[in-house]
């Protein structure tokens, strides 16, 4: 049986940037010298939105306010299977913080695509940039290779 996980990951918005972590820091990290946004697991008790509040406070310094849930995507990565909400927010305040997981970059939407970023981030982008309805967005990793994908339970072409 695979293990299983929940976590958040959260796009904030500004001026027509994502704030993107480049995960430098941390040592054995799956994500290692890649871009990806905030968030993290869910701790017990807590809901999603527990959840991206406190993991963006944290890993930001920023506090939330309004945000939307975009989409559930579903990472089967070898014998993991994860599930992660995924918001967007362009309410927030604070000062941004230095980060110990990596460095928190401001990135032109524009060029996220041309980062060290997973294959199948490169789809929900698209996604985010291109719809504003929920959807479900499914990718499967073998050795961190992308070898399938589907949205809303319908196979999605890779070639």
């Amino acid at each position: 049986m695979a293990n299983q996980s929940f976590a958040t990951l959260c796009y904030l918005e500004q001026n027509g940037c994502y704030l993107m972590l480049h995960r430098i820091k941390k040592k054995n990290d799956i994500n290692k010298d890649k871009y990806i946004g905030v968030g993290g697991h869910l701790e017990h008790g807590e809901s999603p939105e527990d959840c991206i509040r406190r993991e963006v406070l944290e890993e930001t310094g920023l506090t939330m306010g309004h945000f939307c849930l975009r989409g559930l995507l579903t990472f089967v990565i070898d014998d993991i299977d994860e599930y992660s909400f995924l918001y967007t927010c362009e309410d927030f305040s604070g000062t941004l913080k230095d980060c110990d997981e990596g460095t928190l970059e401001w990135i032109p939407k524009e060029q996220v695509l041309t980062l060290p970023i997973w294959e199948g981030d490169k789809l929900f982008f698209r996604l985010l940039d291109s719809r504003s309805e929920f959807f479900s967005l499914k990718l499967v990793y073998v050795h961190d290779v992308l070898t399938s994908a589907s949205l809303n339970g319908q196979p999605l072409d890779l070639s």
